[in-house]
């Protein structure tokens, strides 16, 4: 059973990779940012909390992604392994999903860290197009991520379950990598 966790900084490639590795498996990809970004484009009540967070390159609130990954962490299709994209960013929700996934008695996961520099993913997010992918944006996020997010390598490091991929290499390469450091 796979259970994945994947990190990095925003533009290392997550997405592409968590999808391509997720249709290979046969598991679920389970981004917090696409369940957001569908929350966002259907105005619900979350959706609309979030995206005046996304707006300025924060964090949603702890407690609206938590909530979420745990309904969706419970579907079937989920029952067999999964990829999370985007969760935990922070900690105190890696502790959240250490917990909630010890009383699945689901804890085996392993974390892959997708590392790319800085400049490489800038180029990567300006090239999107997306609303919230301008410059100033991207640098702030960036910001986050290393004050916020970054300390998970040293959390799940410390917990063994780290594994570190060089998110520099065209899609291929870095395809190819993870499946080495996942062993299928």
């Amino acid at each position: 059973m796979t259970r994945l966790i994947f990190l990095g900084p925003p533009g290392a490639g997550k997405g592409t990779q968590a999808k391509a590795l997720a249709d290979f498996l046969n598991i679920p990809h389970i981004s917090t940012g696409d369940i957001l970004r569908q929350a966002i484009t259907d105005q619900t009540d979350l959706g609309k909390k979030a995206q005046e967070y996304m707006d300025k390159g924060d964090l949603v609130p702890d407690k609206l992604v938590e909530d979420m990954v745990e309904e969706r962490l419970q579907k079937p299709d989920a029952e067999h392994g999964w990829i999370l994209d985007g969760f935990p960013r922070t900690v105190a929700q890696a502790i959240f999903l250490g917990e909630l996934l010890a009383k699945m008695e689901k804890d085996e996961e392993k974390v892959v860290n997708l590392d790319a520099p800085d400049d490489i993913v800038i180029d990567r997010l300006l090239g999107r197009g997306r609303k919230d992918d301008a410059e100033d944006v991207i640098r702030h996020r960036l910001d986050v991520y290393r004050r916020d997010t970054a300390p998970l390598i040293k959390y799940y490091g410390d917990r063994h379950k780290l594994l570190t991929v060089n998110g520099n290499q065209s899609q291929e390469e870095v395809t190819a990598e993870l499946k080495k450091v996942i062993a299928v």
